[in-house]
């Protein structure tokens, strides 16, 4: 099968013939028809993280944003059968025994797998995957629009959730692309008071098309005095994987209220313990999303009230898709198809 590998960090991947995975018992092979691109990707391939480095398979097959049709079933699954509409996500297996996973944050498990870094990804003609986390997509939603919401629509789907948004409340999300335009509208749904912050003045005209009910672009003006003025905002969703965004964001939050982490930056982020205790601002960071989210994600994409921008690229791309989303060029997601 053709698939995109990873061989060395920092290196352009190399799109090869490799053996097309071989099931057990109680795995799936998926024929792949999407695969989001997510700037955790990025991340894993430059060798960002230096928490995550020494648990990267290698070589390996990014991705893990994955949409396709199962192909095969080992002898022990039940619950799919050849021809089912599935997605992998980012969290690939839970050990459903640890304490996190007992009390309902089998996203936190410590001896998950985890797709696109300590197991091969979608970024591949064929995938495979434990039958108990590959999720069924709805009829009705296809591949293209489905694949992102398997990581970029449950990690913001999750976090919103965490700070608990009441209709009415002021949400600021700080960065809209692949993540942040569908927070727009899941803030939307929530019934807050949307303001997206961004420096490209079209990804905060298309957060007014999702229902953004103001925009500040941050290159230009300035949107710690702007945010103030209105007393402040209930929660600040950071999607933006840029330090300064934290900075921000941070000043914007009103007393008692939470600043939600998300992107995730390279570098460190830093906040005066003064101010911290002086606002009781809250700072709640939130990791993808669990099988309960998920589903919850693609029950309200199914219904129409999410869609996620999308933009379809071939698997021999990838090397320019990456350079792309380096650049800050892409706005929404980019998918790639194998076939």
């Amino acid at each position: 099968m053709k698939a995109a590998i990873l061989r060395e960090f920092r290196a352009p991947l190399a799109i090869e013939d490799v053996v097309r995975p071989a099931i057990d018992a109680q795995e799936v092979l998926i024929e792949v028809a999407a695969c989001g691109v997510c700037h955790s990707d990025l991340h894993v391939a430059n060798g960002d993280w230096p928490q995550i480095v020494p648990i990267t398979k290698r070589p390996l097959i990014l991705g893990h944003e994955v949409a396709g049709c199962v192909v095969e079933k080992g002898a022990a699954v039940a619950n799919l059968k050849v021809g089912d509409r599935v997605g992998v996500p980012w969290v690939n297996w839970t050990c459903g025994a640890c304490d996190f996973c007992r009390e309902g944050n089998e996203n936190l498990c410590t001896r998950q797998k985890i797709t696109g870094v300590t197991v091969d990804g979608g970024y591949a003609e064929f995938v495979k995957a434990p039958a108990t986390h590959a999720l069924k997509i709805p009829d009705g939603l296809s591949f293209v629009d489905a694949a992102p919401l398997f990581c970029a629509g449950v990690t913001v789907y999750r976090a919103l959730q965490h700070a608990k948004i009441e209709a009415g409340q002021r949400l600021a999300i700080f960065g809209v692309g692949g993540l942040g335009h569908l927070a727009v509208q899941i803030g939307k749904e929530l019934g807050a008071a949307v303001t997206a912050v961004d420096i490209a003045d079209d990804k905060l005209a298309q957060a007014r098309s999702l229902g953004a009910s103001a925009t500040l672009n941050a290159a230009s003006g300035n949107v710690v005095k702007e945010l103030r003025k209105l007393g402040g905002v209930h929660a600040a969703l950071v999607t933006s994987a840029a330090k300064a965004a934290y900075d921000t964001a941070f000043s914007c939050v009103r007393p008692t209220g939470t600043l939600l982490v998300v992107g995730l930056p390279a570098e460190s982020i830093c906040f005066a313990p003064i101010m911290m205790a002086a606002t009781e601002v809250r700072v709640q960071a939130s990791s993808v999303g669990t099988r309960s989210d998920l589903r919850k994600v693609l029950e309200m994409a199914a219904a129409g009230k999410l869609h996620c921008q999308v933009s379809e690229r071939p698997l021999s791309e990838v090397n320019q898709v990456l350079a792309e989303l380096r650049a800050g060029s892409i706005s929404g997601r980019v998918v790639l198809k194998p076939h």
